[in-house]
């Protein structure tokens, strides 16, 4: 029943985008100068930052590829244990885009534009297209699967400050803790919330002392920083 767990995913896709879209929607124009989850990114620069993904999601969607895949929607990610610091060039190039958009309500047009051109691109998507992205070659569906992951970050991160803004959906939670731990290759406390285990298996925060204890071995693993 490929087609049909195909179909579950492009909607978990969706509806993680949409939520997450929604939620920028949601956003006071104050708002985007508090700081978000991303280190040394404020709100308006993580929004910047969506709609580069919007954007690499319609070029990833339109490169197909001949050869046979070399990573599914968990492999795609690569792992480092050191947290992004912000100095990154690409992540300083982010910043400078968004202070150029000047006003919020512009920012928010752009993604709005963007964002629902990939949606829709994604819904679209035949299952079986195998496509191209950062040298590697993976289906369609594979892709927009690993993208739950960035989506349900990328939500924890809008709302870091904000503590008005909703979270991502349940659903999309739970799927990339499922991820997250095959990245690990164990599964996290079952104590733990799932917005916690991504929280704090990927570095956007510490964890407690009780915390610790329960993940035992595993916390000298931590944190598994996804790019």
């Amino acid at each position: 029943m490929a087609g049909s767990h195909y179909v579950a995913g492009v909607d978990l896709f969706s509806r993680s985008w949409d939520a997450l879209l929604a939620a920028v929607g949601e956003l006071r124009e104050e708002d985007f100068a508090r700081p978000s989850g991303c280190r040394g990114w404020l709100v308006r620069d993580l929004v910047c930052h969506l709609v580069i993904d919007a954007q690499d999601v319609l070029i990833t969607l339109a490169t197909p590829a001949d050869a046979e895949p070399t990573r599914d929607a968990v492999t795609y990610w690569e792992v480092s244990d050191t947290p992004p610091s912000g100095d990154d060039p690409l992540d300083a190039l982010t910043v400078r885009l968004a202070a150029a958009y000047e006003e919020p309500r512009l920012l928010t047009f752009h993604l709005d534009d963007v964002g629902s051109a990939a949606g829709r691109a994604a819904r679209l998507a035949d299952p079986a297209l195998r496509v191209e992205t950062r040298d590697v070659v993976l289906t369609a569906g594979d892709y927009l699967g690993a993208y739950v992951l960035e989506w349900t970050l990328h939500h924890l991160d809008l709302g870091a400050h904000l503590p008005h803004l909703p979270g991502p959906p349940a659903e999309g939670a739970a799927r990339s803790r499922e991820m997250l731990e095959k990245i690990a290759g164990t599964p996290f406390p079952a104590s733990f919330p799932d917005e916690d285990a991504l929280l704090v298996g990927t570095g956007r925060r510490a964890p407690t002392d009780a915390e610790r204890a329960e993940l035992g071995d595993l916390a000298g693993r931590l944190p598994f920083v996804l790019g």
